[in-house]
């Protein structure tokens, strides 16, 4: 069974995202960083595909989808300086926003 789960990519569900109304001052600026900047390319309720990946869980997974580690560094990077089809958002976010974005992206 456990070897079926491994090649299917199939596993045990995620809990949910935190719900909105119990995050934090901070984190409900990133949420509206998410909206504002990312929701056009990727979900945070699903890990399914829009333009770009799903962002739900993504920290609580060892990996991102590119096989880099999930951590704060390596999504930092992704963020400012793009990856593949995703733009640079160096110059348009500043580190108050960047944090903001990141202590959501924790909750998904």
């Amino acid at each position: 069974m456990a070897a079926c789960l491994f090649l299917t990519g199939c596993g045990p569900s995620l809990p949910p995202s935190k719900p909105l109304s119990q995050l934090t001052p901070q984190e409900s600026e990133g949420r509206q960083v998410f909206v504002s900047r990312c929701a056009r390319c990727h979900y945070a309720n699903s890990d399914s595909a829009l333009h770009g990946p799903g962002l739900f869980g993504i920290y609580r997974r060892k990996y991102l989808r590119n096989g880099a580690p999930a951590n704060d560094d390596r999504v930092t990077d992704i963020i400012l300086h793009g990856r593949g089809m995703m733009p640079s958002l160096g110059d348009s976010m500043d580190d108050e926003q960047l944090q903001a974005l990141l202590a959501y992206l924790h909750t998904l």
